[in-house]
């Protein structure tokens, strides 16, 4: 069966029972139908939220094979569940771009996921069409005011970085000329389109804490430099106010339910490998309000979205998780060990005992944060007693706990022993995290700590583009900044060819984006797409609707 087939195999509840199960005033939501509501901000509690246990769902280095972080998270909250402790799961919502193009949705799989999936995997509750709308409100913002002959701040062109976005994968539009067709129609320039989850607006939603501070985030947002090189800010095109009256409703997180009927916060979706990589403090803070335990996971490996959820987000919002779940699969470290994707199915020891250093590295790093790891393999059928056998070896020489989870096709119970484990280790954990940096350090002391103690690398070369945005930096006054190194997921190094655990290699920084409003800075490494493409084959061309409204395809 697919996972869709599943997913409507089961009786929904009404989203009044899960608010009820959660704790939450009913009379307090604000539907979206039956099955999801907004979550008004005033419900957090910082005094009830600092009784809860955060857990961190993260992974080794992506590959084609697919590790299911989002499933096993899924699958841990009915597991804590069911050993009665009250969880809650915390995920970031998906983006059409990618539910179109090849990675597909991200409510979870099999019998651990997080419904109506239809529902969450296409349009939601709006937000990414609201963060869409304040972000394209500023991209025309910025072009009326370079036209304007009255009220014009006299921005040079040539120095705006900020694009239009759009939630879907258009490789076309990622270099477009505005203000074609004569002086009614604007002043030509060079921009183009990212994706909404790049947008600067996205990681700006995801870290604000209320209203108000969503409103200062916007405001600090760099647009560019006048003629005569004076910074500009959307605080100076007046903007804020207007963005924020869009963001109304997207600010408040979602609720909806998992499989087994557990209550489920979906909010916001930047992608680790160029934002920040995890839902909102919002949302965060919500589940912690109502729950022992609160699941979340980071985007991609543990060395882009979990790096940046410890040294970004609870750094930002005074978070501390108890424990990393760090996700792995039999299949995908046969990958990292040299086995080709067609035959990751056949038992292979040796190909898997050549990609344990990845799986090494990523513990290694957990441990960097002063936090506990457990190791998640998330199970699969192909997988034998005896790869599983060299898995638990390695576990025992690294020090660390293991558990075997089969949370795709039995749900929360084949998390039991995983939750089990966790809650031991939550139980025995009493200091907070610690950083990885200062975010008062120099900007290259940041970035090469980054570099070289997370992903490995030998030092850090900087371009000529890069050296000059630093200067830049300097000269803004934003050296205070916390650091989002934009890199591929495929590797802990910049270069997505080197698998494994990648040693003497040189991590290169083009340039350095500035996110004032999002409070980073963006070194970018590698070659990033904020705009995807399709393949040759989208998903979209699976997914159908019959006469009675019933959608197929989805995965």
């Amino acid at each position: 069966m697919t996972d869709l087939q599943i997913a409507r195999n089961v009786r929904l509840k009404p989203i009044t029972e899960i608010a009820e199960k959660l704790g939450v005033p009913t009379d307090s939501l604000e539907p979206y139908g039956k099955y999801k509501a907004k979550m008004p901000v005033s419900l957090i509690d910082s005094e009830k939220l600092a009784q809860s246990n955060l857990i961190l769902v993260s992974a080794i280095s992506p590959t084609p094979a697919g590790e299911g972080k989002t499933t096993m998270s899924i699958g841990l909250t009915e597991g804590l569940n069911r050993l009665g402790k009250k969880a809650t799961v915390v995920l970031r919502e998906p983006s059409l771009g990618p539910v179109f193009g090849i990675k597909g949705g991200a409510t979870g799989g099999g019998y651990s996921q997080v419904l109506p999936m239809e529902d969450i995997n296409l349009h939601f509750t709006g937000d990414f069409a609201a963060i869409e709308k304040a972000h394209n409100l500023l991209s025309a913002l910025i072009d009326n005011n370079i036209q304007s002959k009255t009220a014009s701040l006299g921005l040079d062109p040539r120095t705006i970085s900020w694009k239009r976005v759009i939630d879907m994968n258009d490789r076309s539009l990622r270099h477009i000329i505005v203000g074609l067709g004569g002086t009614s129609s604007g002043i030509p320039r060079e921009t183009g389109f990212d994706i909404t989850a790049a947008s600067e607006i996205m990681a700006i939603l995801c870290l604000a804490e209320n209203l108000s501070d969503l409103k200062k985030r916007l405001g600090n947002i760099f647009v560019g430099y006048t003629f005569d090189r004076q910074p500009i800010y959307v605080r100076d095109l007046k903007a804020e106010g207007a963005m924020a009256a869009l963001l109304k409703q997207a600010i408040q997180p979602n609720l909806v339910q998992t499989m087994e009927g557990n209550p489920a916060i979906i909010h916001g979706g930047p992608f680790a490998n160029i934002a920040q990589g995890t839902n909102s403090v919002i949302a965060t803070r919500m589940g912690m309000t109502f729950s022992d335990f609160t699941v979340t996971e980071a985007g991609f490996g543990f060395d882009l979205g979990a790096e940046k959820f410890f040294d970004i987000k609870c750094q930002s919002a005074g978070l501390s998780p108890k424990a990393v779940v760090l996700t792995t699969t039999v299949r995908a470290l046969k990958y990292h060990g040299g086995a080709s994707l067609d035959a990751l199915t056949i038992p292979d020891v040796d190909a898997l005992k050549n990609g344990l250093p990845n799986l090494e590295k990523h513990v290694e790093n957990i441990k960097r944060f002063n936090v506990t790891p457990i190791i998640a393999v998330n199970q699969f059928t192909s997988d034998t007693e005896a790869e599983f056998d060299v898995l638990r070896s390695a576990a025992e020489k690294m020090g660390v706990a293991i558990a075997i989870a089969n949370v795709w096709g039995k749900g929360g119970e084949g998390a039991l022993d995983l939750a089990s484990k966790v809650v031991e280790i939550v139980a025995e954990t009493t200091e907070p995290f610690t950083p990885l940096y200062d975010w008062e350090s120099p900007v290259k002391e940041k970035i090469e700590t980054i570099a070289t103690k997370i992903y490995g690398a030998e030092h850090v070369d900087y371009s000529y583009q890069a050296k000059r945005d630093l200067k830049k930096i300097q000269d803004l006054g934003l050296e205070k900044l916390a650091i989002c190194i934009a890199k591929t997921q495929k590797s802990l190094s910049d270069n997505p060819k080197l698998l494994g655990r990648p040693k003497d290699f040189i991590i290169t920084v083009r340039e350095i984006e500035i996110a004032a409003g999002a409070g980073f800075l963006i070194p970018i490494t590698g070659s990033i797409m904020r705009m995807p493409g399709l393949p040759a084959h989208p998903a979209s061309e699976r997914i159908d609707i019959d006469d009675d409204g019933n959608i197929s395809g989805l995965f």
